[in-house]
């Protein structure tokens, strides 16, 4: 099948209609020609923004000099009144020691002690689309759902339906609903003291989201000094030390950090997990290779080492991240004159490095919006993996989560997939269009199914 994409511009429109466009959705601003060419440089009255395709040029910002290549404050804008200062918008010693804290909750040994956990929410997730079988399901909320109850499960030990819990998820989605992708401030040359211009509803549902992370944080730090603290990552990261000064976190700062884990965690597992199902219930022969797979992998208690085992369930995940990369851009700054592709790019600049184009790039894919979740066996298909995706960027900055990721996602999907079917419901294909991630702008409807179980139990009762 064809993924579908947004119907990209007309080449040449003015700045104040770009801009309009870019407001609304990142996607569909952009000229169609961007799914070829290797670099495109973009000019503003304030500054030059230049898109970099060519995987050489992503190798040299992400993985070869990427102190020349900070992140961009013009981004952080729309995210500081929910995100501080997190490690996904810190930059030089306050990021890296940031990460020589974080690093070691995510290590592989470390992701094994989260599988209960993870696997707990899962077959959450699968019990309440059970109940909903036989009708027709916004697939996006329950992608939500699924992936908050995961990020609560293992950070704090609390199930979805814990007060707290379910108190943040309602405000993170006011947050969602209210936050443009850019705020207005990012494009002006405004001095750090002006006001950032946020809209009432965003600092709204950030201070609440911030309120309740804030009581979740300090409740952890008097289990912490109680000794009864549960073993869990919210434990290792607030108790972690950074090997290079002894460190740990302080209170603030551990606010900041459990923002991004929900906002990284949750949001764009949401985001993968739901266009996997929709191209799964679009394509019914690959959704039966994962229901198969998923049968002869997963028992009655599956355990960590089987999702290793969920090769194919891997491969169409990773499809889905290609396609509908959650976070669909990434911004870096100049932080010194440099030449690319034989054009001088001036200090201050910013470098645009697009997950959604290099991975549909005609260059670089075999019919690049085709779903074709094979494709990650083929020699071909490898090398252009190699070079041209990275849903989770790369280089030192690479998603500390990344790994969580990939056992949470194809482990979801198999178990939805094992033992529910997916159909779309009639109309036309979902837009993706960009938000905080890549979202359908009608939502995902999708008809639910129970498969041939009858009224046996299902494996695994949550």
């Amino acid at each position: 099948m064809i993924a579908p994409k947004p119907v990209a511009r007309e080449d040449r429109v003015s700045f104040r209609r770009y801009l309009k466009l870019f407001r609304a959705d990142i996607l569909s601003a952009q000229p169609a020609r961007l799914y070829r060419a290797w670099m495109a440089e973009f000019r503003t009255p304030f500054f030059r923004s230049y898109l970099c395709n060519d995987p050489a040029l992503i190798d040299t910002v992400l993985k070869e000099r990427p102190g020349d290549f900070p992140k961009s404050d013009r981004i952080r804008e729309g995210l500081a009144p929910l995100l501080g200062r997190s490690v996904f918008v810190t930059n030089g010693e306050e990021w890296a020691r940031q990460r020589r804290i974080i690093d070691p909750a995510f290590a592989g040994g470390r992701l094994a002690q989260t599988f209960p956990a993870m696997l707990a929410a899962s077959l959450a997730a699968r019990d309440r689309l059970c109940h909903r079988a036989g009708g027709v399901v916004e697939i996006e909320a329950e992608a939500s759902h699924a992936a908050a109850d995961v990020i609560f499960r293992t950070l704090f030990s609390i199930p979805i339906e814990h007060e707290v819990a379910a108190q943040v998820f309602d405000a993170f989605r006011d947050y969602q609903r209210a936050q443009p992708l850019v705020n207005i401030a990012a494009f002006l040359p405004l001095p750090r003291w002006f006001p950032r211009l946020h809209r009432t509803p965003v600092r709204r549902a950030a201070r609440t989201v911030r309120a309740l992370i804030t009581r979740l944080t300090e409740e952890r730090w008097a289990a912490i000094a109680a000794g009864n603290a549960p073993d869990d990552l919210a434990t290792k990261i607030m108790t972690a030390a950074d090997p290079k000064t002894g460190d740990c976190f302080d209170a603030a700062e551990m606010v900041d950090q459990v923002a991004i884990f929900f906002l990284a965690g949750h949001e764009t597992s949401a985001s993968a997990l739901a266009w996997s199902l929709y191209l799964l219930a679009a394509s019914p022969a690959h959704q039966e290779r994962v229901a198969a797979e998923a049968r002869a992998v997963l028992g009655e208690a599956p355990g960590f080492g089987d999702v290793a085992r969920l090769k194919f369930t891997r491969d169409v995940f990773r499809e889905a991240l290609r396609l509908f990369p959650p976070v669909p851009m990434m911004v870096r700054e100049a932080r010194c004159p440099v030449r690319f592709r034989e054009r001088d790019v001036r200090k201050g600049s910013q470098i645009v490095l697009s997950p959604w184009h290099v991975q549909r790039h005609e260059r670089l894919w075999d019919r690049p919006d085709a779903f074709d979740p094979d494709r990650w066996q083929r020699p071909e298909g490898r090398e252009s993996a190699r070079q041209a995706w990275l849903p989770f960027s790369a280089g030192p900055r690479v998603c500390p989560g990344a790994g969580f990721a990939m056992i949470e996602g194809p482990l979801l999907l198999a178990l939805l997939v094992r033992d529910l079917t997916f159909a779309p419901e009639e109309g036309p294909p979902p837009v993706p269009v960009a938000h905080l991630t890549v979202r359908a702008e009608a939502g995902i409807r999708l008809r639910v199914g129970r498969r041939g179980t009858g009224n046996a139990e299902l494996p695994g009762k949550a």
